[in-house]
């Protein structure tokens, strides 16, 4: 295993309080040092000097696809996506086909990963199948190595077998990541409920599809004394429940997604699969609300909901297009230019909400450039901007409303356990 020595960076370590230029030295996959003028011997040398070093990225949120729809993502294609974005670390979720819900499947699936660039934490099911009608056995699947439970996609609307899964849930120290929608509800909608959707003559998703679920969550997730965490939240509304459910001592961590506060619905400017995404994009309100609820910690995590699907199948209308867009390609710079070149988190507090926080989530080490933890390392260019181009994406999906807009933040170098998995002059 090479021994990398990288110099002169901005070293920001959140964890650890630090912020200040200096060394980073790597070897047999571990930080073995970090100061300001370290002279260990390497067999690679990376000049940061002018750039930012940083802990890798932790995405609590990805759809991978393999099996079963490999035509859209592959473990390595999507392993490799998240490396070019300084994601070290993936959680996916369980809506493959097969579904992820037995400790056969989720064995399965991390022999897949074997090899791959990045490190995978399967995510299960909660009911077989995700169907809504019998729990997977949870028991198993922690056992397997299933970081978290989800039925990711859809919610478990039996509330009485959904608590049953979070009481499972409590017992195993798994924690439950809940989509927040009420399939009922949304009542076949592809976009923001509003002045946009009217304008377009598309069938709308009120906010209360989420906030609803939301609620109920909470209350149950209360009940059942587990670890609950919301996915992709995107109201005002859902910014109001978690923090009440802080504020009450709950063990309640709330997540958003680039897109949910980066766009707006005003912004949609055709009929245009590209926009189609669950949940949608909302009002400029829900917009605001959740910058600020970023700002004051009320939301915690910032994952992507990576979301590939053929260009086929997004090249029409919101009426038929699947639900989804890619972003592990794009999510540091799109939260970097967004939340911390206006001001609303400072570098420190970004990289806490995309890799201190989510460790914590998972209860996993990680988020941390400590001596003796893991060498997973980003390397950054923040002040250069550029554009994004889907063309150049190594995922798959190239389903993104975000070709072409001017971003800061590239990466430039990932590292995973000592090795490097990404360079950009390499692109």
């Amino acid at each position: 295993m090479d021994r990398i020595l990288v110099k002169q960076g901005r070293i920001v370590d959140p964890a650890n309080g630090r912020d200040e230029i200096g060394d980073l030295f790597l070897s047999d996959g571990k930080i073995q040092k970090i100061g300001g003028n370290i002279t260990e011997d390497a067999d690679v040398v990376l000049d940061a000097s002018g750039k930012t070093v940083m802990p890798g990225l932790i995405d609590l949120h990805v759809h991978l696809r393999e099996p079963g729809f490999e035509y859209k993502e592959t473990i390595e294609s999507g392993a490799n996506a998240a490396a070019r974005g300084g994601v070290t670390t993936i959680c996916p979720m369980p809506n493959t086909k097969p579904v992820i819900d037995s400790p056969e499947r989720v064995k399965d699936l991390l022999d897949r990963a074997e090899g791959a660039a990045v490190h995978i934490l399967p995510i299960g099911a909660v009911t077989l199948g995700q169907e809504g009608r019998e729990l997977a056995d949870i028991r198993g699947m922690k056992e397997a190595g299933a970081a978290a439970l989800s039925e990711d996609g859809k919610s478990v609307m039996d509330s009485l077998l959904f608590q049953k899964g979070l009481l499972e849930a409590a017992k195993y120290k798994l924690p439950m990541f809940s989509h927040c929608e009420d399939k009922v509800l949304a009542d076949g909608g592809v976009m923001n409920a509003g002045k946009k959707a009217d304008e377009l003559g598309l069938p709308g998703i009120s906010n209360a599809v989420e906030d609803v679920i939301a609620a109920r969550d909470i209350f149950l997730s209360k009940e059942a004394g587990n670890r609950l965490h919301l996915c992709h939240c995107s109201t005002k509304g859902s910014v109001m429940l978690v923090d009440m459910a802080k504020k009450s001592g709950l063990p309640v961590t709330g997540e958003v997604c680039p897109h949910h506060f980066t766009m707006s619905d005003d912004e949609i400017s055709e009929d245009d699969g590209r926009f189609k995404m669950n949940p949608p994009l909302r009002s400029r309100e829900d917009v605001q609300a959740l910058k600020e609820a970023l700002r004051d910690g009320v939301m915690d995590v910032i994952s992507t909901d990576h979301a590939p699907h053929g260009e086929e199948e997004k090249n029409q209308s919101m009426r038929t297009a699947p639900f989804g867009i890619v972003g592990l390609e794009t999510s540091f710079a799109l939260s970097y230019t967004e939340l911390v070149r206006t001001g609303y988190l400072t570098l420190s507090g970004l990289i806490e909400k995309m890799s201190v926080n989510p460790a914590k989530v998972l209860g996993i080490d990680g988020g941390t450039l400590s001596v003796g933890s893991a060498a997973d390392v980003v390397i950054a260019e923040l002040d250069v901007p550029y554009r994004i181009d889907r063309r150049k994406f190594v995922s798959k999906g190239k389903n993104t409303p975000f070709d072409g807009k001017e971003v800061y933040g590239k990466v430039e170098t990932t590292i995973v356990d000592g090795k490097i998995v990404y360079q950009a002059n390499a692109d």
